[in-house]
């Protein structure tokens, strides 16, 4: 008895492979790019939380937060008993290394700033229109999973008056770099959209500018404010 074997042919496997390979190249830079901003975002809100608890605790063991830095930051530790943001933070992190360079392309990175009539850097007040500012980043703190933490070595007293009374009405800014030296080394920015609509960020980044002051760190621009707070 004759048998009739039904296959595909070397043509129809081949189309079927061509076509299985242009779909995989369309989607899958969306998938991967999809991917990364989901590490980027869980690695802000990480190194925002950890940076939190660090100073949360230094005030609870030492009694000194942002407020109370009297000093520059320096990469070796202050030895005359008067605090600095950087040893701050390395007394409650793992900080390998600190240093007055990035040893990488960090580009400009800039925050929406609110100033009084003195130009003096403070709080942005509901309703207030802040203004876009180039921070000077000259100090970085590299912790032990990677992230970077940069601000101005020279910022003190770091505090919001509406939050705590006394001091100097001073906020201070810095940037958090999820990871490091590794690309792209690019600050996060809203996507594209009608003037006036909300800022969206499709596509997270790895570099956020952040506000401190007092306990506090935030995110210190629209975009870094909607991959903290956006779904």
């Amino acid at each position: 008895m004759r048998r009739n074997f039904s296959a595909f042919t070397l043509a129809e496997v081949l189309i079927t492979l061509g076509i299985i390979g242009v779909v995989a190249a369309m989607t899958m830079p969306t998938l991967m790019n999809s991917t990364q901003g989901a590490q980027y975002k869980a690695a802000y809100k990480k190194a925002l939380s950890a940076l939190g608890q660090a100073v949360t605790l230094n005030v609870a063991l030492d009694g000194g937060s942002f407020a109370d830095t009297e000093v520059a930051s320096a990469t070796t530790p202050n030895t005359d008993g008067k605090l600095n943001t950087a040893d701050l933070l390395r007394s409650r992190m793992n900080v390998v290394k600190s240093d007055t360079t990035a040893g990488y392309a960090f580009p400009d990175v800039k925050a929406e700033v609110c100033q009084d009539t003195n130009k003096h850097v403070i709080p942005c007040a509901e309703g207030t229109t802040a203004t876009s500012v180039a921070l000077n980043l000259d100090m970085f703190l590299f912790l032990n999973d990677g992230i970077v933490f940069a601000f101005d070595k020279a910022d003190t007293g770091c505090t919001n008056v509406a939050s705590q009374s006394g001091g100097t009405d001073k906020v201070c800014y810095g940037a958090i770099d999820v990871n490091g030296q590794k690309g792209p080394n690019k600050v996060v920015k809203c996507d594209k959209a009608a003037e006036g609509a909300a800022c969206t960020v499709t596509s997270p980044t790895d570099i956020y500018p952040v506000v401190y002051y007092d306990q506090t760190i935030l995110p210190a621009d629209d975009a870094a404010k909607a991959v903290l707070y956006g779904k």
